[in-house]
């Protein structure tokens, strides 16, 4: 299975379930920005209960890795839990949504594309992308975060609102970070 393989099948799964959901992290990064390597899919995703039934017999044990308790335990703290297709290697990071201002806001924001030639999906917007970017930056200073978003405003910055991002900057605390990526921009 092909990492775009293993999007569709999310998609799919997700869509037939009713599972609100939104596309993030590498992903989406590399939708609006630079190519990269990446073999995890981000998912941030409203799971009831009531889902997960219906999620275990989408992704089979005979296919995938799926533990039922850690889905359960994610949907109760608010965490997230995996999916992983052992054959390929590849991995789907699903974020159960914390219904929070920020998460409701990415909600409401989610931009309605075509990564793959015949599927639709539901992506974050870049600028929620960047936001989020900026805090996991932050949280653990991996340069592929800010590689990922100087990438994506040297492509897509006609398209992406800076005033929503030093918003959100104000609120996470996020001025010195914003800061050094403008300044990377202007080199």
């Amino acid at each position: 299975m092909e990492q775009y393989d293993l999007l569709k099948h999310l998609v799919n799964a997700f869509e037939s379930l009713g599972i609100q959901y939104f596309v993030t992290g590498s992903i989406a990064s590399i939708f609006y920005g630079e190519p990269r390597f990446t073999n995890d899919i981000d998912v941030v995703a409203d799971i009831r209960e009531a889902h997960i039934s219906g999620l275990l017999k989408l992704f089979p044990d005979d296919e995938f890795y799926i533990s039922e308790d850690a889905v359960r335990d994610a949907i109760k703290h608010k965490r997230q839990f995996n999916i992983i297709h052992p054959a390929s290697g590849l991995k789907i990071d699903v974020i159960i949504s914390k219904k929070e201002a920020f998460d409701n806001s990415r909600f409401e924001r989610i931009k309605r594309i075509s990564p793959i030639e015949d599927t639709q999906a539901n992506f974050a917007s870049p600028e929620d992308v960047i936001i989020m970017k900026m805090r996991y930056y932050k949280g653990g200073e991996s340069e592929k975060h800010l590689r990922d978003i100087t990438g994506m405003l040297k492509i897509s910055d006609d398209i992406i609102d800076r005033e929503y991002i030093e918003k959100w900057v104000e609120k996470f605390d996020l001025e010195d970070i914003w800061k050094a990526i403008l300044e990377r921009l202007e080199i």
